[in-house]
């Protein structure tokens, strides 16, 4: 094959040579030419080796299939862009509290509950999906039921005994996320206090496994352009989550009783995290409870236990520390 004065060598091959004594017309031909791959591969890489003269130069090719774009119609509203979502358990009165205190400043906004209850009440109401669960499947099992039938761009995850106030304003954490479109999670604080923790892994071999550094209080940096708010690695149950990058991870539903900083950690590498100060909501004064709830709020040892166990196999872990 020769064009223009140039000689090319091994088109669609693995090897292409290229030869030319006019300068201009091998440059020419050269920024034309492209690497097709030959094995279809939704993520990976190859190596190329370019050389001219005595010069050699080698550098990667990423091999990627494009995912298509999710799109949110984010409507005129604040309802059309948030869920509230919330995960119960044999409160019905803190969960009833919540609720009125939503509708005290959202009339509109979708609320969706996840309810595992031995003896389910119904939660009636516009703008309310209460979802029926098998009795005491667990926190995480609850997650993701509720999770798993957001269809806004985003939801407020809440606990059931929370409670709205005139400072829980979901539209400043929308702008936070919007502005900062790498964000996923955002959390804020509870009675004005926040929680939030740093997590660092280091990676081991195979036979022995890594080690996992959960740190309580720790931070990275201010966000950018909001100096109200941290970047972090995990956040209170209060925070508001871009619904598709949350379901990509999922809440491990093995996780029953003893659970929340695990789905950070899951996370980890893949989730984006801050905490923001500026956004609060309230908590309910403790109540007695039943003697069942506190069976299951407390569980025996063998729970964290398993936890333990569960984390060092399913995450090839050899330590766990927290600070």
């Amino acid at each position: 094959m020769s064009t223009e004065g140039v000689q090319v060598k091994g088109n669609g091959e693995t090897t292409l040579t290229v030869q030319s004594n006019n300068l201009l017309f091998l440059n020419a031909l050269l920024s034309k030419v492209s690497y097709k791959s030959t094995d279809y591969h939704v993520n990976t890489g190859d190596l190329v080796s370019f050389q001219f003269e005595n010069h050699k130069a080698v550098f990667p090719v990423v091999i990627k299939q494009p995912q298509l774009p999710v799109l949110y119609d984010m409507g005129t509203d604040i309802s059309s862009s948030v869920t509230i979502t919330t995960k119960t358990f044999l409160r019905y009165d803190q969960l009833r509290v919540l609720v009125n205190s939503i509708r005290t400043f959202y009339a509109n906004i979708r609320i969706i509950i996840a309810d595992d209850s031995f003896e389910p009440q119904k939660m009636t109401g516009e703008h309310i999906l209460h979802y029926i669960m098998p009795p005491a499947q667990g926190w995480f099992a609850g997650r993701n039921l509720a999770v798993s039938q957001v269809t806004t761009k985003y939801f407020l995850w809440v606990d059931d005994d929370f409670e709205f106030t005139k400072d829980t304003k979901i539209e400043q954490l929308v702008e936070v996320m919007e502005a900062v479109p790498e964000l996923d999670v955002l959390g804020g604080a509870v009675q004005g206090n926040q929680f939030y923790f740093s997590i660092i892994y280091e990676k081991g071999d195979e036979k022995e496994g890594g080690c996992l550094y959960r740190k309580s209080r720790g931070k990275y940096h201010p966000l950018p352009g909001y100096p109200q708010c941290t970047v972090v690695s995990g956040v209170v149950n209060f925070f508001l989550a871009r619904t598709d990058a949350v379901q990509r991870v999922g809440f491990d539903p093995k996780l029953q009783r003893v659970a929340h900083s695990e789905f950070f950690m899951d996370g980890l590498g893949s989730l984006t995290v801050a905490s923001c100060n500026h956004v609060s909501i309230g908590h309910q004064s403790k109540r007695d409870q039943p003697g069942a709830y506190s069976r299951y709020r407390h569980p025996p040892n063998s729970d964290q236990e398993f936890k333990y166990q569960h984390h060092f196999f399913k995450n090839n872990l050899k330590c766990i520390l927290f600070g």
